[in-house]
């Protein structure tokens, strides 16, 4: 059994399978020292590696690489379809990209053909967002078919457990310490209460009572998710699309999403379809935060019961210090902020490390954030309590 789904590994002869891995690493030139050739699997392996991280005009039978994809559409879906057989999905979504980038292939994507043969994946989403304004309305169908199999995938590996998060958080937040006598929440009563046990009697005297608020159908929290959507944000803007129909989907939580660049656009009123989101985006353009947290302020009617949630990569277009002094007016009046450097699993892209000290110092420290960790920062942010910030490290 190998990691790549080659020739299966030789137990007998370690020396030889560590050639063989180092073979398909290097890529047969001759200063690679291996003097391994391939055949078979690994042959056909090493020809779809050396299709896109290929060097040279003249390729030699099983040992130089030569980067030859072109521009052919047919050409281009069979080698989609040799990494599908070859790689695990993991690798084959990175090839996928490293394809896009150092081959050019984007506008390929624009054929159906193509769209069929790919490995959908968030990254494929946001190039096919990219060149939404230049998608043939032949193929755009296609693509909305590969957003929604992808949404659909966030949406049911991230939905239970968002919505368990925020539901034991808005439960939490609605405590009171005068509940009626349904309304008691018994454990922490008396865990609360527990240097007042009377041993004579064998009980808990409770001089405070730790209750549930009780249930309403009324909204407890009102969440603005505001995302940049310039190019280096694609992923992030993927993911709030998701996580903001979660969130609209919760009767408790009044959600809005704003988008932008240097203009600003309200999705709000298409959250049910995360699909009609992402379509409704841009990505790309300049970016003016200050304008688009304007907007998001002139929305909150409740400030106490607010979290407004900025991802983005702080590279302001924008006024720098009114951007600051409205981050500032926000936490004054009660709204709780949270700044994201990123809302995705590729970590904290290039962001402007100047503008996230100065939020820092604000109160509002800028990171970058995963997905699975998402639930957490809400649910802390609803409860106002620290949130989870990851270590830099």
């Amino acid at each position: 059994m190998t990691d790549m789904r080659g020739e299966a590994a030789t137990a007998t002869d370690p020396a030889r399978e560590r050639l063989r891995r180092w073979r398909l690493v290097l890529g047969g030139d001759p200063a690679d020292g291996t003097g391994h050739d391939l055949s078979g699997q690994d042959a056909a392996m090493d020809g779809a590696l050396a299709a896109l991280y290929g060097k040279g005009d003249t390729p030699q039978a099983g040992r130089d690489r030569s980067a030859g994809l072109g521009a052919s559409a047919p050409s281009v879906a069979r080698w989609l379809g040799d990494i599908r057989t070859y790689f695990p999905s993991s690798v084959v979504q990175v090839m996928q990209r490293d394809a896009i980038d150092r081959l050019d292939l984007a506008t390929l994507l624009l054929e159906p053909e193509m769209l069929e043969a790919v490995e959908a994946d968030v990254h494929l989403v946001g190039t096919l967002l990219s060149l939404n304004k230049a998608m043939p309305e032949t193929t755009k169908e296609t693509a909305r078919v590969v957003v929604r199999k992808v949404v659909a995938d966030l949406e049911e590996r991230l939905a239970t457990r968002t919505r368990a998060a925020l539901t034991g958080a808005l439960d939490r937040s609605a405590r009171v310490s005068r509940p009626r006598h349904h309304d008691i929440d018994w454990n922490r009563t008396i865990a609360a209460n527990l240097k007042h046990y009377l041993p004579e009697h064998r009980t808990v005297v409770p001089e405070r009572l730790i209750g549930y608020g009780r249930a309403s159908r009324s909204v407890k929290k009102e969440v603005v998710l505001c995302v940049d959507q310039s190019g280096s944000m694609a992923a992030s803007v993927v993911y709030a699309a998701v996580f903001g129909a979660v969130l609209a989907s919760m009767r408790s939580i009044d959600t809005r999403l704003v988008v932008f660049d240097t203009a600003v656009a309200d999705l709000t009123d298409q959250l049910d379809d995360p699909v009609d989101v992402l379509f409704g985006t841009r990505l790309g353009g300049g970016t003016d935060i200050n304008r688009a947290l304007a907007y998001c302020q002139s929305r909150i009617t409740r400030p106490a019961e607010t979290v407004v949630v900025l991802i983005s990569d702080l590279y302001e277009g924008g006024i720098r210090d009114e951007m600051l002094k409205r981050v500032a007016a926000m936490q004054a009046s009660g709204v709780r902020f949270v700044t994201l450097l990123a809302l995705s699993d590729e970590g904290a892209p290039a962001y402007d490390r100047e503008h996230a000290a100065a939020l820092a110092a604000l109160g509002a420290p800028a990171f970058a954030c995963t997905p699975d960790l998402f639930p957490e920062v809400m649910a802390a942010a609803i409860e106002k309590r620290p949130l989870p910030i990851p270590d830099a490290g």
